[in-house]
C-alpha cells in the first residue's frame, strides 16, 4: 500500500482520488491474501491484521469526505476463558476432500513430461493439495481426495504401488478438536490453580507474557522463566482482554510481554493503556525468534525502560524463516509457486520456493545465512518427525560447519519448520 501510494501521489494532488486508489489496491491486496498461506486459505479468512488496516483507512477516507460515522459494532463474539468443555460444540471442518492420500509408484517405465502431466491432470480432476515428485524409476504422490481407490487404480496403469496411506481428515481434525478442548480446559484449570497460589506469594518486580503456539514452544519459553503464556496463532489472535486476564495471573509490579506476531502488537499496546495497577512493557517482537531472542537480552537490576531497549536490540539481531506449502497456484516476489509447493518465507518476504521440505528449508536458511552468523536455531512442526528434523541438522552441520546449530521440537500447527539465524 505504501508503494501504491507513493505511486498515485506522483500521479495526483487530489487527496480524495488518491485514498479512494489506495483503498482499492488494498481491498484487492486483502482479497489474495489468503492465497499466501495455507493456514487462512483453510480457515476461509484474511490476515486479521490488514483487514484492520483496511478498516482504518476507510474510515480515515470517510471522515476526510465529511461523512457522518456509524460507531455500532458489528456482532463482536468474545470467546470467554471460563468455558467449560461440556458447553463447546465440536464442528466438523469444512474438509472438500476428506481423505489425505500418500503412495509411491515403482515405475515399469519412465514417465515423459507429458505422462506426468496427464497423471497430475487426473490428480487435479479428483482432489487438491497435490505433490507429485519423480525420477526415472519412482514417483511419490501426495494428493487430498474423496476417490483414494481411483488415485490407486490410476497409478497403478504405470506400475506397482508401496507405502500407501490413507487418514480420513475430517475423522482426524474432529478428534484433534475434542483433544485441543480437553487440552485448554485442563490447562485453565491448572493455570487458574496456579494463579490462586501466586496471590499468597510475594510480589516481585518483573514478571514475563509470551503468547506462544505448540508444546516445544511453550517449554522453550517456560525454560527462559515466562510466567504467563497465551496460546496464539495465525488464525487464533488473542484479545486485548486475553492478555488483560494473563496479565491479572502475574504478580509483578513490571510485565514485560513479548506478542511474537504483527498481529497481536496492537492488543498488546491496547492492553498497556488500560492497566492502572501494574505497567505492562510491550516489546514488538513479530515472530517466535524474536521473542526468545528478547528473553535473552534481559539483565537483571536494570529498570523496565533500560531492559525493553536490550530486550529490543537482542531480538534485532535474529532473522526468522518459517517453512509451509501453497495451497494453489500463485505469484509472491516475483516467485512463481505452484499448489503443493513448499515456500520458505523470511522477514520481508518469500526466500525459496520448491518441491522438497529439506532442501527448500536448506536453501531458505542459505539466504539467511551470512559471514557474521554464528548459531542457526530450528523448531519442527507437528507435522514433521523427529528423525526427519535431525536429518535437516545433519545436513546444515555440514553445509555451515561454522556456524552452531540447535535444534528443538516446537510442535507448532501450519509450519513444518520455524528457524532463527543469528
Amino acid at each position: 500500500m505504501a508503494e501504491k501510494a507513493e505511486e498515485l501521489v506522483a500521479e495526483s494532488e487530489d487527496l480524495i482520488y488518491v485514498v479512494d486508489e489506495i483503498i482499492k489496491h488494498g481491498d484487492y491486496v486483502l482479497s489474495q491474501n489468503p492465497e499466501m498461506l495455507p493456514v487462512l486459505k483453510e480457515a476461509g479468512v484474511v490476515d486479521s491484521g490488514g483487514e484492520g488496516l483496511m478498516t482504518v483507512v476507510k474510515g480515515a477516507y470517510d471522515a476526510l469526505q465529511g461523512k457522518e460515522i456509524d460507531y455500532t459494532l458489528e456482532g463482536v463474539a468474545k470467546t470467554g476463558s471460563g468455558a467449560n468443555l461440556d458447553d463447546i460444540e465440536v464442528e466438523e471442518a469444512d474438509i472438500k476432500f476428506g481423505y489425505c492420500t500418500e503412495f509411491i509408484i515403482n515405475l515399469d517405465n519412465p514417465l515423459d513430461e507429458a505422462e506426468e502431466d496427464k497423471f497430475k491432470e487426473f490428480l487435479h480432476s479428483i482432489g487438491d493439495s497435490i505433490v507429485m515428485v519423480a525420477d526415472d524409476e519412482i514417483v511419490k504422490v501426495h494428493v487430498h481426495t474423496n476417490q483414494p481407490g481411483e488415485a490407486f487404480t490410476k497409478a497403478l496403469t504405470y506400475g506397482s504401488l508401496s507405502r500407501m496411506k490413507v487418514d480420513n481428515m475430517r475423522e482426524e481434525h474432529h478428534e484433534r478438536l475434542i483433544q485441543n478442548a480437553e487440552k485448554r480446559a485442563k490447562e485453565q484449570a491448572e493455570a487458574e490453580k496456579k494463579a490462586e497460589a501466586k496471590k499468597d506469594e510475594p510480589r516481585k518486580e518483573n514478571g514475563f507474557i509470551a503468547v506462544s503456539v505448540g508444546e516445544g514452544l511453550d517449554e522453550v519459553f517456560k525454560s527462559l522463566e515466562i510466567d504467563a503464556i497465551i496460546s496464539g496463532g495465525q488464525t487464533m489472535n488473542p484479545s486485548t482482554e486475553d492478555i488483560l486476564n494473563a496479565v491479572d495471573k502475574v504478580n509483578a509490579d513490571n510485565i514485560f510481554i513479548l506478542p511474537n506476531n504483527t498481529n497481536i502488537i496492537l492488543a498488546a499496546q491496547q492492553a498497556e493503556i488500560l492497566l492502572e495497577d501494574k505497567k505492562l512493557i510491550v516489546i514488538p517482537s513479530k515472530t517466535i525468534p524474536q521473542g526468545i531472542a528478547a528473553m535473552l537480552g534481559f539483565i537483571p537490576g536494570e529498570s523496565p525502560e533500560d531492559n525493553k531497549e536490550s530486550m529490543i536490540e537482542s531480538m534485532s539481531g535474529v532473522a526468522t524463516g518459517e517453512i509451509t506449502y501453497a495451497v494453489r497456484d500463485t505469484v509472491i516476489d516475483d516467485h512463481e509457486i505452484k499448489e503443493g509447493n513448499i515456500m520458505g518465507i523470511g522477514d520481508d518476504g518469500i526466500l525459496a520456493v520448491g518441491e522438497d521440505l529439506e532442501a527448500t528449508t536448506i536453501e531458505m536458511i542459505e539466504n539467511m545465512v551470512d559471514e557474521d552468523s554464528g548459531m542457526i536455531s530450528v523448531y519442527y512442526g507437528e507435522d514433521v518427525k523427529e528423525e526427519d528434523a535431525n536429518k535437516l541438522v545433519e545436513k546444515l552441520e555440514e553445509k555451515f560447519p561454522d556456524v552452531e546449530v540447535e535444534c528443538y521440537m516446537g510442535g507448532q500447527p501450519v509450519y513444518y519448520y520455524i528457524t532463527s539465524v543469528e
